[in-house]
Protein backbone atom coordinates (compact mmCIF):
# COMPACT_ATOMS: atom_id res chain seq x y z
CA UNK A 1 0.00 0.00 0.00
CA UNK A 2 1.20 3.56 -0.91
CA UNK A 3 2.54 5.88 1.97
CA UNK A 4 -0.56 8.81 2.32
CA UNK A 5 1.43 11.88 1.25
CA UNK A 6 1.40 14.56 3.09
CA UNK A 7 2.69 18.35 2.77
CA UNK A 8 4.01 19.99 5.83
CA UNK A 9 4.40 23.37 6.21
CA UNK A 10 7.14 24.63 8.76
CA UNK A 11 10.25 26.65 9.45
CA UNK A 12 13.67 25.52 9.06
CA UNK A 13 14.58 23.80 12.54
CA UNK A 14 16.68 21.95 13.95
CA UNK A 15 14.23 20.32 15.32
CA UNK A 16 12.01 19.12 12.22
CA UNK A 17 15.32 18.64 10.22
CA UNK A 18 15.51 15.14 10.28
CA UNK A 19 11.79 14.77 8.92
CA UNK A 20 12.85 17.82 5.94
CA UNK A 21 15.59 15.70 5.00
CA UNK A 22 13.62 12.53 5.42
CA UNK A 23 16.01 10.34 7.93
CA UNK A 24 13.03 10.39 10.47
CA UNK A 25 9.75 8.97 8.30
CA UNK A 26 6.75 8.83 9.63
CA UNK A 27 4.83 5.44 9.81
CA UNK A 28 3.33 5.30 6.89
CA UNK A 29 3.67 8.34 5.50
CA UNK A 30 5.70 10.43 2.73
CA UNK A 31 6.43 13.70 3.69
CA UNK A 32 6.35 16.93 1.42
CA UNK A 33 8.56 19.53 3.64
CA UNK A 34 7.66 23.19 2.48
CA UNK A 35 10.22 25.36 4.36
CA UNK A 36 8.44 28.80 4.37
CA UNK A 37 8.96 32.13 6.68
CA UNK A 38 5.98 31.44 9.94
CA UNK A 39 4.29 34.38 8.77
CA UNK A 40 3.78 32.81 5.19
CA UNK A 41 2.53 29.72 6.54
CA UNK A 42 0.38 31.22 9.02
CA UNK A 43 -1.38 33.14 6.69
CA UNK A 44 -1.74 30.65 3.88
CA UNK A 45 -2.95 28.03 6.81
CA UNK A 46 -5.47 30.22 8.73
CA UNK A 47 -6.81 31.94 5.20
CA UNK A 48 -6.68 29.05 2.83
CA UNK A 49 -6.54 25.99 4.31
CA UNK A 50 -3.30 24.71 1.84
CA UNK A 51 -1.85 22.54 3.89
CA UNK A 52 -2.12 19.19 5.11
CA UNK A 53 -0.10 19.67 8.13
CA UNK A 54 1.23 23.00 8.84
CA UNK A 55 3.16 24.93 12.19
CA UNK A 56 0.92 27.37 13.22
CA UNK A 57 0.82 30.50 15.93
CA UNK A 58 -0.95 29.00 19.37
CA UNK A 59 -2.55 31.99 19.49
CA UNK A 60 -4.25 31.75 15.78
CA UNK A 61 -4.98 28.07 16.40
CA UNK A 62 -6.60 28.60 19.84
CA UNK A 63 -8.47 31.32 17.98
CA UNK A 64 -9.74 28.28 15.30
CA UNK A 65 -11.04 26.00 17.80
CA UNK A 66 -14.18 28.80 18.01
CA UNK A 67 -15.33 28.06 14.44
CA UNK A 68 -18.19 24.84 13.79
CA UNK A 69 -16.31 22.72 12.95
CA UNK A 70 -12.92 23.91 14.12
CA UNK A 71 -10.48 23.62 10.95
CA UNK A 72 -7.13 22.03 12.21
CA UNK A 73 -6.49 19.49 15.15
CA UNK A 74 -3.04 20.28 16.79
CA UNK A 75 -0.12 18.08 17.89
CA UNK A 76 1.43 18.61 21.35
CA UNK A 77 4.64 19.54 19.36
CA UNK A 78 5.63 22.91 20.33
CA UNK A 79 8.24 24.14 17.00
CA UNK A 80 8.70 27.25 19.09
CA UNK A 81 9.38 28.22 22.49
CA UNK A 82 10.89 31.75 23.42
CA UNK A 83 10.59 34.14 26.24
CA UNK A 84 9.46 37.10 24.82
CA UNK A 85 10.46 40.03 27.14
CA UNK A 86 13.02 41.07 24.22
CA UNK A 87 9.64 41.41 21.96
CA UNK A 88 8.98 44.70 24.30
CA UNK A 89 10.13 48.21 22.58
CA UNK A 90 9.92 51.72 23.38
CA UNK A 91 10.60 55.22 22.35
CA UNK A 92 13.83 56.80 24.15
CA UNK A 93 11.36 59.74 25.10
CA UNK A 94 8.34 58.15 25.91
CA UNK A 95 8.41 58.13 29.66
CA UNK A 96 9.15 54.37 29.97
CA UNK A 97 12.23 53.08 31.88
CA UNK A 98 10.57 49.93 33.19
CA UNK A 99 7.36 47.84 32.05
CA UNK A 100 5.21 49.74 35.02
CA UNK A 101 5.03 52.36 33.22
CA UNK A 102 3.60 51.20 30.11
CA UNK A 103 0.25 52.03 31.69
CA UNK A 104 -1.84 54.63 30.03
CA UNK A 105 0.85 54.27 27.19
CA UNK A 106 -0.04 53.44 23.13
CA UNK A 107 1.78 50.70 21.97
CA UNK A 108 1.71 48.81 18.65
CA UNK A 109 1.31 45.47 17.52
CA UNK A 110 1.49 43.72 14.23
CA UNK A 111 -1.90 42.23 15.23
CA UNK A 112 -3.61 42.37 18.43
CA UNK A 113 -3.69 38.01 18.19
CA UNK A 114 -0.09 37.44 17.98
CA UNK A 115 1.14 34.59 20.79
CA UNK A 116 4.00 36.41 21.56
CA UNK A 117 1.88 40.26 22.06
CA UNK A 118 -0.69 37.50 24.20
CA UNK A 119 1.77 36.38 26.30
CA UNK A 120 3.80 40.03 26.60
CA UNK A 121 0.62 41.69 27.59
CA UNK A 122 -0.81 38.87 30.09
CA UNK A 123 3.14 39.06 31.86
CA UNK A 124 3.08 42.92 32.18
CA UNK A 125 -0.42 42.61 33.51
CA UNK A 126 0.21 39.72 36.33
CA UNK A 127 3.96 40.84 37.10
CA UNK A 128 3.76 44.41 36.48
CA UNK A 129 0.50 46.04 37.48
CA UNK A 130 -0.24 46.54 33.61
CA UNK A 131 -3.41 45.48 32.39
CA UNK A 132 -4.04 44.95 29.01
CA UNK A 133 -6.88 46.97 28.68
CA UNK A 134 -5.01 49.98 30.43
CA UNK A 135 -2.96 50.75 27.31
CA UNK A 136 -4.25 51.94 23.91
CA UNK A 137 -3.22 49.29 21.08
CA UNK A 138 -3.14 50.11 17.43
CA UNK A 139 -2.18 47.22 14.91
CA UNK A 140 -0.55 46.96 11.51
CA UNK A 141 2.56 46.67 9.26
CA UNK A 142 5.50 46.48 10.94
CA UNK A 143 7.62 47.10 8.33
CA UNK A 144 5.67 46.99 5.17
CA UNK A 145 2.18 49.14 5.23
CA UNK A 146 -0.94 47.32 4.83
CA UNK A 147 -0.81 43.81 7.51
CA UNK A 148 -3.95 42.41 8.24
CA UNK A 149 -5.04 40.07 11.27
CA UNK A 150 -4.78 36.43 9.93
CA UNK A 151 -7.09 35.53 11.91
CA UNK A 152 -10.66 37.62 12.68
CA UNK A 153 -11.13 38.86 16.29
CA UNK A 154 -14.05 40.16 17.97
CA UNK A 155 -13.08 42.11 21.15
CA UNK A 156 -14.32 43.78 24.10
CA UNK A 157 -15.04 46.99 24.18
CA UNK A 158 -12.73 47.60 27.15
CA UNK A 159 -10.02 47.25 24.40
CA UNK A 160 -9.31 50.17 23.20
CA UNK A 161 -7.51 49.24 19.48
CA UNK A 162 -7.61 50.88 16.14
CA UNK A 163 -5.52 50.38 12.92
CA UNK A 164 -2.72 52.43 11.93
CA UNK A 165 -2.99 54.65 8.23
CA UNK A 166 -2.89 52.04 5.22
CA UNK A 167 0.55 53.45 4.03
CA UNK A 168 1.78 54.11 7.49
CA UNK A 169 4.61 50.98 9.75
CA UNK A 170 4.54 50.91 13.15
CA UNK A 171 8.74 50.79 13.07
CA UNK A 172 8.58 54.56 11.23
CA UNK A 173 5.71 55.53 14.01
CA UNK A 174 7.66 54.06 16.90
CA UNK A 175 11.19 55.79 15.65
CA UNK A 176 9.61 59.35 15.46
CA UNK A 177 7.51 58.76 18.99
CA UNK A 178 4.00 58.55 17.05
CA UNK A 179 3.47 55.73 19.61
CA UNK A 180 5.10 55.12 22.86
CA UNK A 181 6.25 51.20 22.77
CA UNK A 182 5.87 48.60 20.33
CA UNK A 183 5.34 44.71 21.19
CA UNK A 184 6.59 42.23 18.05
CA UNK A 185 7.95 38.82 17.60
CA UNK A 186 10.15 40.27 15.14
CA UNK A 187 13.38 43.04 16.15
CA UNK A 188 11.96 46.52 14.78
CA UNK A 189 14.46 48.00 11.99
CA UNK A 190 15.10 51.09 13.76
CA UNK A 191 16.43 48.56 16.67
CA UNK A 192 18.61 47.19 14.24
CA UNK A 193 19.87 50.09 12.64
CA UNK A 194 20.96 51.14 16.15
CA UNK A 195 18.85 54.20 16.32
CA UNK A 196 19.16 55.75 19.55
CA UNK A 197 15.43 56.50 19.93
CA UNK A 198 14.71 52.84 20.21
CA UNK A 199 14.91 50.81 23.42
CA UNK A 200 14.04 47.68 25.20
CA UNK A 201 11.53 48.41 27.45
CA UNK A 202 13.31 45.26 29.48
CA UNK A 203 17.36 46.57 28.98
CA UNK A 204 19.09 43.13 30.62
CA UNK A 205 16.64 40.73 28.85
CA UNK A 206 18.59 37.53 29.78
CA UNK A 207 18.10 38.61 33.21
CA UNK A 208 14.51 39.57 33.08
CA UNK A 209 13.44 36.09 31.87
CA UNK A 210 16.04 33.84 34.03
CA UNK A 211 13.75 35.87 36.78
CA UNK A 212 10.43 35.24 35.19
CA UNK A 213 11.41 31.29 34.64
CA UNK A 214 12.85 31.54 38.21
CA UNK A 215 9.61 32.47 39.58
CA UNK A 216 7.40 30.85 37.38
CA UNK A 217 8.63 27.71 35.80
CA UNK A 218 7.12 28.85 32.39
CA UNK A 219 8.94 28.54 28.98
CA UNK A 220 6.45 29.92 26.76
CA UNK A 221 5.11 27.70 24.21
CA UNK A 222 4.79 29.47 20.65
CA UNK A 223 3.89 27.53 17.76
CA UNK A 224 2.16 24.13 17.55
CA UNK A 225 1.89 21.81 14.81
CA UNK A 226 -1.74 21.27 13.58
CA UNK A 227 -3.53 18.43 11.10
CA UNK A 228 -6.31 19.97 8.88
CA UNK A 229 -9.12 18.49 10.40
CA UNK A 230 -10.56 16.51 6.88
CA UNK A 231 -7.04 15.22 6.42
CA UNK A 232 -7.30 13.60 10.91
CA UNK A 233 -10.46 12.50 10.16
CA UNK A 234 -10.36 10.65 7.32
CA UNK A 235 -7.01 9.05 8.41
CA UNK A 236 -6.98 9.66 12.60
CA UNK A 237 -3.72 7.41 12.39
CA UNK A 238 -1.59 10.25 11.46
CA UNK A 239 -1.48 11.74 14.63
CA UNK A 240 0.35 9.34 16.39
CA UNK A 241 2.39 9.00 13.35
CA UNK A 242 3.29 12.48 12.91
CA UNK A 243 3.42 13.03 16.83
CA UNK A 244 6.13 9.65 17.24
CA UNK A 245 8.47 10.96 14.39
CA UNK A 246 8.47 14.76 15.52
CA UNK A 247 9.78 13.76 18.92
CA UNK A 248 12.36 11.61 17.50
CA UNK A 249 13.48 14.65 15.21
CA UNK A 250 13.75 16.47 18.48
CA UNK A 251 15.45 14.30 20.38
CA UNK A 252 17.87 13.60 18.31
CA UNK A 253 18.55 17.16 17.36
CA UNK A 254 19.25 18.22 20.99
CA UNK A 255 21.81 15.56 21.24
CA UNK A 256 23.47 16.47 18.13
CA UNK A 257 24.53 19.85 19.63
CA UNK A 258 25.93 18.35 22.78
CA UNK A 259 28.56 17.18 20.11
CA UNK A 260 31.67 19.29 20.49
CA UNK A 261 33.93 18.00 18.30
CA UNK A 262 32.81 20.91 16.20
CA UNK A 263 30.52 23.65 16.72
CA UNK A 264 26.89 22.78 14.81
CA UNK A 265 25.75 26.48 15.24
CA UNK A 266 28.01 29.38 15.01
CA UNK A 267 27.46 30.31 18.09
CA UNK A 268 31.52 30.80 20.14
CA UNK A 269 29.69 29.39 23.56
CA UNK A 270 27.35 27.12 22.39
CA UNK A 271 28.39 24.24 24.75
CA UNK A 272 28.71 25.97 28.01
CA UNK A 273 25.29 27.54 27.15
CA UNK A 274 23.68 24.44 26.55
CA UNK A 275 25.02 23.40 29.98
CA UNK A 276 23.49 26.24 31.50
CA UNK A 277 20.01 25.97 29.87
CA UNK A 278 20.36 22.10 31.41
CA UNK A 279 20.89 23.05 34.63
CA UNK A 280 17.73 25.35 34.72
CA UNK A 281 15.51 23.63 32.80
CA UNK A 282 16.12 19.79 32.71
CA UNK A 283 17.93 17.80 30.16
CA UNK A 284 14.40 17.92 28.08
CA UNK A 285 14.16 21.42 28.23
CA UNK A 286 12.53 21.68 25.25
CA UNK A 287 9.97 18.95 26.02
CA UNK A 288 6.16 17.96 24.17
CA UNK A 289 3.03 16.31 25.33
CA UNK A 290 1.56 17.87 28.14
CA UNK A 291 4.24 16.62 31.38
CA UNK A 292 6.90 18.43 32.62
CA UNK A 293 5.48 21.69 32.70
CA UNK A 294 3.54 21.90 29.64
CA UNK A 295 -0.04 22.43 31.06
CA UNK A 296 0.33 24.94 33.80
CA UNK A 297 2.68 26.65 30.99
CA UNK A 298 -0.48 25.88 28.21
CA UNK A 299 -3.34 26.83 31.33
CA UNK A 300 -1.38 30.23 31.42
CA UNK A 301 -1.53 30.57 28.00
CA UNK A 302 -4.99 30.18 27.79
CA UNK A 303 -6.20 32.13 30.37
CA UNK A 304 -4.85 35.45 28.86
CA UNK A 305 -6.50 34.26 25.69
CA UNK A 306 -9.32 34.35 27.14
CA UNK A 307 -8.72 37.23 29.44
CA UNK A 308 -7.72 39.18 26.28
CA UNK A 309 -10.42 38.74 24.48
CA UNK A 310 -9.47 36.39 22.33
CA UNK A 311 -11.26 33.29 23.27
CA UNK A 312 -15.19 32.95 24.35
CA UNK A 313 -13.55 30.60 27.33
CA UNK A 314 -10.95 29.18 29.12
CA UNK A 315 -10.21 26.18 27.22
CA UNK A 316 -8.54 23.19 28.91
CA UNK A 317 -5.09 22.07 27.64
CA UNK A 318 -6.39 18.45 26.67
CA UNK A 319 -8.87 20.22 24.14
CA UNK A 320 -6.11 21.87 21.83
CA UNK A 321 -4.77 17.87 20.74
CA UNK A 322 -5.20 15.23 19.45
CA UNK A 323 -6.27 12.44 21.56
CA UNK A 324 -4.44 9.86 19.98
CA UNK A 325 -1.22 12.60 20.60
CA UNK A 326 -1.88 12.41 24.45
CA UNK A 327 -1.27 8.57 24.93
CA UNK A 328 0.64 5.77 23.29
CA UNK A 329 1.01 2.19 23.86
CA UNK A 330 3.39 0.74 27.33
CA UNK A 331 5.04 -2.92 26.68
Amino acid sequence: MAPLRLTFACGDYDRTRAIAEGTVRPDGIEVNYLRLPVEETFFRMMRHREFEVAELSLSSYVLSLSADPSPFVALPVYTSRMFRHGALYCHADSGITKPEDLRGKVVGTPEYQLTACVWMRGIVGDRHGVPFDSVTHVTGGQETPGRIEKAGVALPDSVRISRIAEDDTLARMLAEGEIDALCTPRVPSPFQAGDPRVRRVFPDVVAAEKEYWAATGIFPIMHVVVIRRDVYEANPWVAQSLYKALLEAKNQALDSLYDTSALRFMLPWLTPQLEEARALFGRDYWSYGLGDGNRETLETFLRYHHEQGLSPRRYRPEELFAPEALESAVI
